[in-house]
This record gives C-alpha cells, sequence and structure tokens, in this order.
C-alpha cells in the first residue's frame, strides 16, 4: 500500500522521537501537537539530540486534527488516558484504509481504539529513553527500537501491512521486527513501566540511580511478583528469571532516564499511572489476588498528581 502520507498524533517526546527520524529520512511526516508545540516547531523545527547525532530536522506541525483526512500511517502517541477520546475525534474524519499503529505505554489501547473505529490498528512495543526540553528539542539517552505485530491471528494482508511497516522504519534508521508474540512482548514492556514509571515519578530519579538504592530493588521486586501472579492469570507467561533480566536491562540502557511519569509530575501533568500500576491493581481486584505493591505505588502518584 505504500505510506504516503503520515500523521504522529500525540507530538511529546516518542512521537517526535519516531516522526523525526521518518521525516529525517525525508518521509512526508505531520506533528499533530498542541497549538504552542506546533507553533514552536514550524517557526524553529525539531532538534534531535540523539546519542549518535544532533540535527535539526524540519518537519510539518500542526493542532489540526482535520488533516488526517488523508493520512495512510497514523502513529498513535497520546497518553493512555486520552485513547478513547483521541480515536473518537478522528473517528469520523480518517478513511478507513489507513493503518493505526499504536506507540503507547499499557497494554489496553489498542482493545480501547478497535472497539470504535474498522481501521488496522496494531500495536508496537517501544523501547526508547528520551524526553522533550522545551518545545522544539528531543533529548535522546538511550535505545529506539521496535517490535510490532498482531494481537489477533495474523491474516496475509496483516502481515504485509507489518513488513511495510518494518520496512518504513528501518529504512529510516530504526530498527523494527515482527514480533510472533506480540501481547507476550507487550506485557514484558508493561512489567518495566511498573517497576520504574512510577517510582521514577516519586523520587524524581533517573533509572541508574534507582538501582543503587537496596530499598527500592526490593520495592521493584515485590511490584514483579504481583505483576507476574496476575500475567499468568491473564494467560500470559513469563518466567522470574525472564522478568529480572528485563527490568535488568532497562537500568543498563536507560541509565540516565527519568520516566514519562516522572517528566508527568515535573509538569504538573497528568501521568498514565492508571494504565500502569493501577491496572495491576484493577486486574488483581478481578482476580482476587493482593497487590500492595503496585497499590502503594499508585496511591502516591495519584497523591502528588493531586496535589498539584
Amino acid at each position: 500500500m505504500g505510506f504516503r502520507k503520515i500523521y504522529v498524533l500525540g507530538a511529546g517526546a516518542v512521537g517526535c522521537y519516531f516522526g523525526g527520524m521518518l521525516a529525517r529520512a525525508h518521509h512526508d511526516v505531520t506533528l499533530i501537537a498542541r497549538p504552542d508545540r506546533a507553533k514552536a516547531i514550524n517557526t524553529s523545527s525539531l532538534t534531535m539530540d540523539c546519542k549518535s547525532f544532533c540535527e535539526t530536522v524540519h518537519v510539518n506541525a500542526s493542532s489540526d486534527i482535520s488533516l488526517l483526512r488523508d493520512a495512510d500511517l497514523v502513529l498513535l502517541s497520546v497518553k493512555s488516558p486520552d485513547t478513547k477520546k483521541v480515536i473518537e475525534d478522528i473517528a469520523p474524519i480518517l478513511s478507513h484504509r489507513a493503518v493505526i499503529l499504536s506507540l503507547q505505554n499499557g497494554v489496553a489501547n489498542v482493545d480501547i481504539a478497535t472497539q470504535i473505529i474498522p481501521n488496522p490498528i496494531y500495536p508496537a512495543v517501544v523501547y526508547v529513553a528520551c524526553g522533550m526540553v522545551g518545545d522544539t528539542v528531543m533529548k535522546h539517552h538511550g535505545r529506539g527500537e521496535l517490535l510490532v505485530g498482531c494481537l489477533s491471528q495474523a491474516n496475509v494482508r496483516d502481515l504485509e501491512i507489518l513488513g511495510e511497516l518494518c520496512q518504513l522504519f528501518k529504512s529510516s534508521s530504526v530498527p523494527c521486527d515482527i514480533a510472533p508474540q506480540i501481547d507476550r512482548d507487550m506485557w514484558l514492556k508493561f512489567l518495566v513501566n511498573c517497576s520504574y514509571n512510577g517510582i521514577s515519578g516519586i523520587g524524581q530519579m533517573s533509572y541508574g540511580e534507582m538501582v543503587k538504592i537496596p530499598e527500592v530493588m526490593a520495592l521493584i521486586e515485590g511490584i514483579t511478583a504481583e505483576f507476574l501472579a496476575i500475567a499468568t492469570c491473564k494467560g500470559i507467561k513469563i518466567t522470574a528469571a525472564e522478568a529480572k533480566e528485563a527490568n535488568e536491562l532497562i537500568a543498563k540502557t536507560m541509565a540516565t532516564q527519568i520516566s514519562s511519569t516522572a517528566q508527568d509530575l515535573a509538569k504538573n501533568k497528568r501521568t498514565e499511572i492508571d494504565f500502569l500500576n493501577g491496572y495491576i491493581v484493577e486486574l488483581g481486584r478481578r482476580y482476587g489476588i493482593p497487590t500492595p505493591y503496585n497499590e502503594s505505588i499508585f496511591s502516591m502518584v495519584r497523591m502528588l498528581e493531586l496535589k498539584q
């Protein structure tokens, strides 16, 4: 099909990183952002301060979602609490042929979107450490790869689209592969989000700093044990050794990263905690599994949100 017109719906750090990488490779990309960020990027362009390069990338930006009428590909990177409303807003606008790729945290966003629109919607497991400095500078702290897949049984058309997505990103210097068990990969990423995001937010600390504190490591172990019990109830098989390896790898490869939860709290913005530790708490109640470690993180982040 070819992805001629690409839109990034939600131009935060993750959206700007992947949208910027595609624009840098001369693909037709438009960032959909809040008005002040869109104006700033159109005026000064997007600076990508990355581990391997620092460049000013010229990319279109707008706050007008009606532009999505001609979209071939939408990179969905809004905060998880905004998914339902945003999809409802674009439903009357978007062509049914447009492909949506979710670059979001959590494991519920594709299901939410699928209930609203009939478009092909695929999840991506995102491993990138980055943050915005002001409205026009994207600071990259490490990694930057994607796994894509299909939550239902993939048909020939799904595999064609996923193959095209991989080629699009690889041609833009973004490692991207098709995951045969994308739901399991999503839950592994979900694990590290639950292990690190909230704690980083509460302490306003980087991942590398967090893991130097024995008490924090004990807390992560408790969060992980509860998480694995919930994952088993959901039919997701992750061993304790695999979970430990995933948690340790994040601290090593994203040592200087401050979580998105920490960044949101620092900016007095709503976090995604309902879709992270809060979702584990919700599932724990559903399955009758106590989740006191996750509930403690959830309640403390909620307290910090309400304090603002």
